[in-house]
C-alpha cells in the first residue's frame, strides 16, 4: 500500500517503471477510499517519479506533493 507522509491512503503500487537498470517512477493504482479515489474519481492510478518515495518497506510513503491539487479552470482568454 501506499501513503502520504500526511498518513492518507494514496493507493496501492501496480508496478516500478525501470529505465537504464534504475527506478525512474511507480505506477500507483486508485483503491477504494484512497486518496486518489476521492480527488481523481474517474482515475484508474497515476505515475510517481521516485523522487518524491521516502521511504519504502512494507508500505511505500510518498511526499505530500505526489497527491494531485485541487483541479482549477484554465485561465480565460479575453474576448
Amino acid at each position: 500500500m501506499v501513503y502520504t507522509d500526511n498518513g492518507d491512503l494514496f493507493g496501492q503500487i501496480d508496478e516500478a517503471v525501470v529505465i537504464k537498470n534504475k527506478v525512474d517512477s511507480w505506477k500507483v493504482r486508485s483503491v477504494k477510499d484512497s486518496f486518489l479515489s476521492k480527488t481523481m474519481p474517474s482515475a484508474k492510478g497515476v505515475i510517481i517519479p521516485h523522487q518524491l518515495v521516502k521511504s519504502i518497506g512494507s508500505i511505500m510513503i510518498v511526499a505530500q506533493a505526489a497527491a494531485p491539487s485541487q483541479f482549477e479552470t484554465a485561465p480565460q482568454a479575453p474576448k
